[in-house]
């Protein structure tokens, strides 16, 4: 049970990085000599102190002999830092307990061979499900070559999102809307559709102080994906005025359209379209191969169901609010063909909680 809460523990410190991480993932780290804690770190930012290394130094001689937690394998490889598997060998410590392996082909195994090899003791799969709930992206990406999607939804307790005429503010209470802030400061990436901003022209940025996302200064804007099959895109949106970058997905080739937006920040990227609209898959490739782990979709009922009825939605997070409007108001997904009780698709509840005024509900595909 030691190992279980030391591990628990740098769990703990590896949350302290959901806001900042990426593309690297988050973990955690604690090293412990004779029944006390001598050196704990946690990963801040890509490029920075991977854990183990901010540990080491707060231990210094004292690691010396000492068992190490980590969530995360210890990398073998030099990336933007040297490897830390290099950095326990040399400490002198003298037992490793990990979490979980990691998922990067570049790892996979590799750093915990190199601490065997060198004769330190190296145990594996302490709190290994709580280790793999902290990086859903990072893992996804490396096992799945996408990220790990989320859509968020605000709906009424009748399921429509906005009135027939669009009018969709509010849907939700301030709480809710405040706890949407933190499903988007924990991500790589917002992707929406240009319906949403055409009719919204939304900001899409995480609107929260450093002091409400564990001090870590700067805030991360995530990048801002729009996804705009005939370049309809304004160069005058609201969010190519915002803090962070833009980027557009768009299916067809317009040296004026791409330029208006270019000229406004955006970046502008062709790929590959289907029936007069971008295929989700390539989407989110695309976003994987720009080190993207985790995207939350803020998007309208169209884009919401293509990418349901692709298969490729890990989470749905709905804010359900208290009250009905009417069966002329917009739905939550654009479904066609669904006739009978077998199409369904079915859902599994991860989580049922009240936020202000709502129930937020997180569910699953099953």
């Amino acid at each position: 049970m030691i190992d279980q809460e030391y591990m628990a523990q740098a769990i703990r410190l590896a949350k302290r990085g959901i806001y900042s991480t990426a593309p690297n993932p988050n973990v955690g780290c604690v090293i412990v000599n004779q029944g006390v804690v001598v050196g704990t770190g946690w990963h801040r930012r890509a490029g920075e102190p991977h854990a183990e290394v901010t540990a080491l130094r707060e231990a210094s001689d004292r690691a010396q002999g000492a068992d190490v937690y980590v969530t995360l394998e210890p990398c073998s490889h030099h990336g933007r830092t040297p490897p830390c598997a290099d950095a326990l060998l040399a400490a002198g410590v003298k037992r490793v307990i990990v979490a979980m392996q990691d998922p990067n082909p570049l790892v996979a195994g590799q750093g915990l061979e190199r601490l065997r090899a060198a004769g330190i003791t190296v145990e594996t799969g302490v709190l290994e499900e709580q280790a793999r709930a902290l990086n859903p992206g990072f893992i996804s990406r490396m096992q799945r070559g996408r990220p790990w999607v989320r859509v968020k939804l605000a709906s009424s307790l009748d399921g429509r999102t906005a009135m027939a005429s669009g009018e969709s503010k509010w849907i939700s209470s301030e709480a809710a809307r405040q706890d949407v802030q933190r499903l988007r400061a924990r991500s790589s990436a917002i992707v929406t559709g240009i319906g949403t901003v055409v009719a919204d022209d939304p900001s899409l940025n995480v609107r929260l102080e450093a002091a409400q996302l564990y001090g870590v200064e700067p805030v991360r804007q995530p990048l801002r994906v729009v996804l705009d099959t005939r370049l309809r895109m304004s160069a005058q949106a609201r969010m190519l005025s915002m803090p962070g970058d833009t980027l557009v997905l768009t299916g067809i080739q317009s040296s004026a359209r791409q330029q208006a937006l270019l000229d406004s920040g955006a970046e502008v990227a062709v790929i590959d379209a289907e029936l007069g609209r971008l295929k989700p898959d390539a989407v989110l490739r695309f976003l994987a191969a720009r080190g993207i782990n985790e995207v939350l979709l803020e998007c309208g009922p169209m884009v919401a169901g293509a990418v349901l009825k692709h298969g490729l939605v890990d989470e749905l997070i709905i804010y359900l609010a208290p009250h009905v409007m009417g069966d002329a108001a917009q739905g939550l997904f654009h479904l066609p063909g669904l006739e009978q009780m077998k199409d369904r698709i079915a859902l599994e509840w991860t989580d049922v909680r009240q936020v202000g005024t709502e129930m937020r509900i997180t569910a699953r595909p099953g």
